[in-house]
Order: structure tokens, then sequence, then C-alpha cells
């Protein structure tokens, strides 16, 4: 469906002009979706589109998460968690003090009634987030690369057989189809998986991408290919009004009708600068790629009790985990990608027989808020300048959401969901 901005100029004028700050996979759909209301769209990045955060999740659209990352259960086991050495979470030390303001946050929002909200949230966004993907490959012609693949939370104990019946309660309340699997069942699923597992969940109608960066690199091309510009530069001074918005790069200022700021963990320096204070940190993920195993698995797999997810995807099969709110200036821990190779070994041990076995390993930033919310808004004095960021492990899944909802707002047209628990001033 193409839109037209309900400002833009006459059909005789040039359209009207829209940047958006930031090229991963939130940006770059924002960016198309402006693309297809009308705007002359640029895109800014110092960073080339799609190699940041965006290329290295796991790739899988996974709508089946819709709790916050704090809950009650959650603070009920996090300290456990916490002093598990070779566990999911953690905190560099020497970045605990700046993070303990967010987590103070978190132990907020982490409450029962709040948090019950932001699952009521990110169930409203994830039900629409396979069909909004759905149309933007459509529109430019790359359905292959979204796959119905099916994903399994697996377990190891059999006295865990409770916490799959409790999980498959809750999704039957929210109507997401999905069934208890153990025994040869689980096996047909997937041969190679361990022996050892007890029983799985298994969700037949989850989608994943064919590989995250692969995608990003066809947003980007479609984007150029539709007359947007890119420009890689940093963006390091962000000024707003009622009439324009300007971007300050390394040799020159910049002025557009209209600028998002879908910049990931990096949003919140620019947000300062026009008076909007967010408690965006950086909560750094990490994976470990073996390129020639794309096929070993069928599906995407959580271990409920490893806490990292396998992944295949055409780039090889993808281990990605861990949980550190570390800012985005500390180098990797290096013992975290000895862990995330340990756990793939428990669950898939015939991987590791190969004594030529080949990894890549990588970290990024998520940018996480304490609610687990993302920030979908325009800004409220300065109505020309939006936001899109704060998406946390859900970034892949719900950036083609985002971005519709977004222009519906900037286009002051109804949205499809309720957008106030997104306001970039809730906090």
């Amino acid at each position: 469906m193409m839109y037209h901005p309900t400002e833009n100029h006459s059909a005789s004028s040039s359209p009207m002009t829209f940047a958006v700050v930031g090229a991963g996979v939130v940006g770059l759909c924002v960016a198309l979706e402006a693309q297809r209301a009308g705007y002359k769209v640029t895109l800014v990045d110092e960073k080339l589109p799609g190699t940041a955060t965006s290329s290295g999740n796991a790739g899988y659209l996974a709508t089946e998460i819709i709790d916050p990352l704090g809950t009650p259960e959650v603070l009920r086991s996090a300290f456990k968690l916490w002093l598990d050495p070779n566990g999911p979470i953690c905190t560099p030390i020497r970045y605990a003090l700046k993070a303990a303001p967010w987590y103070w946050r978190f132990v907020q929002a982490a409450q029962a009634e709040p948090a019950q909200r932001g699952t009521e949230m990110i169930h409203q966004l994830n039900r629409l987030a396979v069909d909004a993907w759905r149309r933007t490959l459509t529109d430019i012609g790359a359905d292959a690369l979204m796959v119905k693949g099916g994903h399994l939370v697996v377990w190891q104990n059999p006295n865990n057989r409770h916490a799959a019946h409790q999980l498959i309660d809750k999704m039957q309340r929210y109507d997401i189809a999905c069934e208890l699997v153990e025994g040869q069942t689980l096996a047909q699923l997937e041969p190679e998986l361990s022996e050892t597992l007890s029983h799985a969940v298994f969700f037949p109608d989850i989608y994943r991408l064919s590989d995250p960066h692969e995608v990003c690199r066809a947003l980007f091309a479609a984007f150029l290919a539709r007359g947007g510009d890119f420009i890689h530069q940093r963006v390091h001074t962000l000024k707003a009004a009622s009439t324009e918005i300007q971007l300050g790069l390394i040799e020159k200022s910049m002025t557009f009708d209209k600028v998002a700021i879908c910049g990931g963990a990096w949003s919140k320096s620019l947000l300062e600068q026009v008076d909007i204070q967010v408690p965006l940190e950086a909560e750094r993920g990490y994976h470990v790629t073996f390129p020639n195993d794309a096929t070993r698995i069928h599906h995407t797999i959580l271990s409920a009790e490893r806490k990292l997810v396998l992944s295949p995807l055409n780039s090889g099969l993808r281990a990605v985990g861990m949980s550190e709110i570390g800012g985005v200036h500390l180098p990797p821990i290096q013992k975290r990608y000895q862990v995330l190779r340990a756990q793939t070994q428990g669950l898939l041990p015939k991987l590791f027989d190969n004594p030529t076995l080949q990894s890549s390993e990588w970290m990024g930033h998520r940018p996480s808020l304490p609610d687990s919310l993302p920030v979908i808004d325009l800004h409220p004095r300065y109505p020309r300048l939006c936001f899109a960021f704060g998406h946390q492990h859900l970034g892949i899944t719900q950036a083609a959401i985002s971005a519709e909802l977004l222009l519906a707002k900037v286009e002051h047209r109804p949205t499809a969901v309720p957008m106030d628990a997104l306001r970039v001033n809730r906090f």
C-alpha cells in the first residue's frame, strides 16, 4: 500500500525530506516505510547498514516470547543466575556502578502489575510482527528470506516437565499454538540433539529469517534502488525546531523536514541533546557461529536450562546467548565464548566430533530499556522528530511492525495497537 505524507508539498514540488539515523534492521525498515509514504529519505550511520547489532542475532521472529525480561519469576532466580560463573547473566565489574540505576528501574518494572502490562504490550506487537515482515519482504521481492521453520524449547531435566506444561498453558491463553513433544517424536524433529534431553515444547508456526545480515542487505539494496541516499558518517549533534530538524555531521550540518532516531543502544546521547532522558542501556549479547553446519538442525532451539538459542542460518549454525548490562565501550569477555561452546556441545554433542570444526565469535549491543518495551513515538514538543529504538531481544522480530507504527504516527493515521506504553517520555 502506498501512503502519501499528510504534510507533503503539491505534486509539482519536491517531496518532503526524511532522515533516518541508524542503519540497523529497525532503521532500514523505517527508511523503506518512509519511502512508501512518499518521502525523500536519507539514511545516516557511521557503520555500514546491517553490520552492527542487527547482524549478530539468532534471526528468528520470536513471537512466542511475550514476557518482558523482568518478571517476578526472574527476580526470584536472578541472584542464582548471577552467582553462576557459567550462567547467562552478568555485569562487568567495571560497569556495575554505572548500571545500578538501570537495575533499580528494572526491579521496579519487574513487579507483578507492570510486568503484566509489559506482557500485554509485547504480545500486541508480536502478534502483528510476521504479517508486517511479510508485507515488507513481499514489497521488495524477497519473500524467500522468511522461512516458516518452527521452534523448540527444550529441557534436559525430566523434573522440569511442569515448566513445559506451564508454558503451554500460558501460550494457550494468548492463542499461540504449541504442543508437548518427547521421546521418539522429539528425536524425529531434531535427530542431532543430545539423547539426554527429556522433553520440549514445539511451536509449529514460528518463522525465521534466512540470515539477519542477508535480510539487511536486501532491505538496503531496495532502499537504494528506490532513490534513497546513504551517508556513511556519525551524527554528532541533533537540533529540533518546529519547522525542521538539523543533524550535525563531521564537516557539515544538514536539515530535514523530519528525522527518525533509530540508533539502537547509541540513541541515548542524541536524545539528551533534545531534552529527552531515557534509561537506555546496552545489553551485550554474544554469539558463536559454526559456518559449515547450517543444516545440522531444522528448527530454532531454545534451551530453557542453558539459556541459549541455536539457529540454522544460511551463514551457519549460530549459538546466541548471554545478557550483560555493560555499555558500548568495554571489550567482550572472552570466557563468554567458551561458555557458549560448552552449552552448544551439551545440546549438539556430535557437532564437536569434527576435529577441524571452525567457528567465529561476535559480541553486540542490544538496546534495552528497564521495562523491555521499545520507544515508538514522536518528540512531545517537536513532532517532526520521531523515535524507534530500545527493542532489546526483539529487534528483528518487531522491526517491520515498528516501522509501520512509527510512520502511522508521523502521518497522523490510526495505529494498529495503542501506543501509550511506547512513549518516549514514559519514564
